[in-house]
């Protein structure tokens, strides 16, 4: 796992050292656009496609959803329940709501990958796109939208926010699988070459994506909720939840895993969308994302040891 973590961790700082340097003048902003427009719209629906194609799918994906949609939604019921004891302001409660969801993919995917080998890129997928992002885009949306500002979105159907390219791949994928409809050759070796480049992308731009000048001594007290709950209390719910599942212990390890993972970079574009706290939910992502160097050596062995693997 240290070692895995270091590998990242190296990947991470090139993106830094780009946003120091910003060679041929282009800025760590303008990188990251280009980088995640191609990964989204092609890269992660090919990645989605070749790993869903030929995936487990059935009750176990349904049992993905449950861990992963309860497991976040305990999260927001314990930092709602601070946000009301302490009584924070709308702005700030609802940017720190939303850095609950976990960064499943972004991060998830290399981490898991690299740690449990190729098999987990299933788990993440699944986690990412019948849990996650479905939570995300329908109860996620009505949240900030109860706590942000924007009249222009505000009236927008949640449902539309899942018309977006991994989910038309993911869709396309789970209809070939259940249909039992082998990918050609040539095909294959073409989504396998897209794939490979998600990763290294993904840990490139996730560092393009944070900045220290976001960390302020005011958002502490705010940031420190978040931290206890996303990186102590949902991966340890998830471990509770488990012991309900039928799923194979080590796909139980790998999704403990991926919860545990720091907040979503996504989160940044609903709280400028919606007028929330931008600068606390970047802090929030970078203090977590920092964190997990710590956190994610810790839950892997809890998992190893709470599911006897090897």
């Amino acid at each position: 796992m240290n070692s895995t973590l270091i590998q990242m961790t190296m990947l991470m700082a090139c993106g830094a050292v780009w946003r120091m340097l910003m060679p041929g003048g282009l800025s760590a902003e303008q990188t990251r656009l280009v980088l995640t427009t191609v990964v989204y719209y092609l890269l992660l629906p090919s990645l989605v496609l070749d790993v869903l194609w030929t995936a487990d799918i059935g009750l176990q994906s349904v049992q993905y959803t449950l861990l992963g949609m309860g497991s976040i939604a305990f999260s927001m019921l314990c930092i709602w329940v601070v946000g009301v004891l302490f009584k924070i302001d709308n702005r700030r409660l609802g940017a720190l709501l939303l850095a609950v969801f976990p960064n499943v993919t972004y991060l998830g995917l290399p981490v898991l990958e690299q740690v449990f080998g190729g098999w987990a890129r299933s788990v993440v997928i699944q986690m990412d796109l019948f849990a996650a992002a479905p939570f995300l885009f329908t109860f996620g949306i009505m949240v900030v939208q109860r706590y942000g500002d924007d009249a222009v979105n505000h009236n927008k159907p949640v449902w539309r926010y899942l018309n977006a390219p991994p989910f038309w791949a993911a869709a396309v994928a789970v209809l070939f699988n259940l249909n039992s409809l082998v990918a050609p050759d040539w095909l294959s070796g073409v989504l396998h070459k897209l794939s490979a480049a998600v990763v290294p992308l993904m840990l490139f731009s996730l560092w393009l994506a944070l900045s220290w000048r976001a960390v302020t001594m005011r958002n502490i007290p705010y940031v420190l909720p978040v931290i206890l709950v996303k990186m102590l209390l949902m991966p340890l719910f998830a471990l509770f939840l488990t012991r309900y599942l039928t799923i194979e212990d080590h796909h139980k390890a790998a999704a403990v895993l991926d919860l545990a993972m720091p907040s979503m970079i996504l989160g940044i574009v609903f709280c400028d969308r919606y007028r929330l706290d931008s600068g606390l939910y970047a802090m929030t992502v970078t203090v977590t994302t920092v964190l997990s160097l710590i956190a994610l050596p810790f839950w892997y062995k809890v998992t190893i040891f709470s599911f006897d693997l090897p």
